[in-house]
């Protein structure tokens, strides 16, 4: 799955899935690019961005957080 907004995405969180959540927030402006080292994003405009990560494991009950402190 993306980590972007994609409305075309259908698929589904199943019990035993392990996913991450992973916002990244900008100072500036919200577009982004894949800078040519295929790893770095960059915002467009250049601006300080923070990007953070949660891992959580989907249960039939409240989503495990396997990143809290």
């Amino acid at each position: 799955m993306p980590n972007y907004f994609n409305r075309r995405q259908r698929d589904v969180l199943t019990e035993g899935l392990v996913i991450t959540i992973e916002p990244l927030i900008a100072a500036g402006g919200s577009t982004v690019y894949l800078a040519d080292d295929g790893w770095t994003v960059r915002t467009n405009d250049g601006s300080l961005a923070a990007h953070h990560e949660h891992t959580l494991v989907i249960t039939a009950g409240p989503p495990i957080l396997l990143t809290a402190a």
